[in-house]
């Protein structure tokens, strides 16, 4: 008995044993959780651009705001940001010094070189607006925008900040591949060269061109997402300071903004509204929780009405208030939350809601009149097919001359 040995198990019967013990151990299952997490936020960075409509909206946006901006102040600029300004070149130059800011306003004292400089403003923001070689002129946008923003520095409101900030943000996005100049003659090119041969590139050319699309889509995924944040850090900011008054606490904060000689455009109209006390209140109350739960309410469906009252609140800042930059400037910003299923969808709604008015109409196919030919082919006609074969070899023969006209 004494020298019996008990029989062992071959380790192999117990490694299974081992691993479904480790597979299942709450350690493995956070590992795995987590590494899920880190795979798919990567695979969201680098796979593909996100947001490209929303981007372009952002680049419409603001290009036009500004081009409006420096339209409507036009026969103001000298007095604003050119040598008539009461802060001079010397005192701008001064700041710069200590602030570290710039500007290519300050770099001659000259009026031609100040008419010059306008143009040029007025042209990028025009061109940056249609989407025309947005790589280089979303930096020369941004490089206008920074430089009339530090000139008058001490002239400039949220608006103008927000502009400043999204237009630096913008250089680091595709902004331009949807919307655009650029997209048309992308499309366009895309569209006549399809039939034209890939040519053949060795394998050190290929990785270099992914790498630079990755890197391309890494750095705009990254803007996309800093220009999201930055809006949430405005939205989240505003509201905790504002939770912080007591005339916000109290609901009497609107009353006092509808009674300030210096934001009312129209008295009358905010004199009228002024007469609505408790809605003011609730107006001023629902303002703080809009935006104090902005940042948290963007991974569901309530985002859509707490835009919608957003965009309400803002069209109400434009008009009661005489903010229309500032107005303007948020609504685009608020725009970047939108996904793009939302604006592929957009032109089906407004050609849906053209059918309903009666603006357009509801057939699928060309009516036949003077200037249309009709179709060939009929079913159930003897001889259709041949003529509609016959149609068919005139239209190949002649694609080549037709070809060599457009070219």
């Amino acid at each position: 008995m004494g020298t019996e040995q008990m029989p062992q198990l071959p380790p192999a019967a117990t490694t299974p044993h081992a691993h479904a013990v480790g597979e299942t151990s709450p350690t493995g299952t956070v590992q795995r959780w987590l590494l899920d997490r880190i795979g798919g936020l990567w695979a969201l960075l680098t796979d593909r651009p996100v947001s490209l409509y929303a981007a372009s909206v952002l680049r419409i946006g603001y290009g036009s705001l500004y081009l409006v901006f420096l339209l409507r102040e036009f026969p103001h600029r000298h007095e604003i940001w050119g040598a008539d300004s009461p802060w001079t070149p010397a005192l701008a130059q001064q700041l710069f010094d200590q602030t570290g800011w710039n500007s290519i306003l300050t770099l001659s004292d000259s009026r031609a070189y100040f008419e010059l400089c306008y143009v040029i403003a007025l042209l990028t923001s025009a061109l940056f607006t249609l989407g025309w070689r947005t790589r280089v002129l979303s930096v020369l946008f941004a490089v206008v925008v920074t430089s009339f923003h530090a000139r008058a520095i001490f002239m400039t409101d949220g608006g103008d900040n927000l502009i400043l900030l999204m237009a630096l943000y913008l250089t680091l996005t595709a902004c331009g591949q949807r919307w655009s100049l650029d997209a048309r003659r992308a499309r366009l090119k895309a569209t006549g060269g399809g039939a034209a041969p890939t040519p053949v590139r060795n394998r050190s050319v290929q990785q270099l061109l992914d790498a630079r699309s990755t890197l391309t889509t890494v750095v705009h995924n990254c803007g996309i997402f800093v220009i999201g944040a930055q809006v949430c850090v405005l939205y989240g900011a505003a509201g905790l300071y504002k939770v912080q008054g007591a005339s916000w606490g109290g609901g009497t904060a609107l009353h006092y903004v509808l009674n300030l000689e210096l934001f009312q455009p129209w008295p009358a109209l905010s004199h009228f509204v002024d007469e609505y006390t408790i809605l003011i209140a609730i107006v001023g109350y629902l303002t703080v929780l809009l935006q104090v739960a902005f940042p948290f309410v963007l991974f569901g469906r309530l985002k859509y009405p707490v835009l919608v009252m957003l965009l309400g609140m803002h069209i109400g800042i434009a008009v009661l208030m005489g903010l229309p930059l500032f107005s303007g400037a948020m609504i685009v910003a608020d725009a970047v939350f939108l996904p793009d299923r939302f604006y592929t969808f957009l032109p089906h709604l407004c050609r849906r809601a053209a059918r309903r008015t009666g603006l357009r109409r509801p057939g699928s196919g060309r009516v036949a009149g003077p200037g249309t030919v009709p179709s060939q082919g009929r079913p159930g006609v003897p001889g259709s097919e041949r003529r509609t074969t016959a149609a068919g070899r005139k239209d190949t023969s002649l694609a080549p001359e037709l070809a060599s006209d457009q070219s």
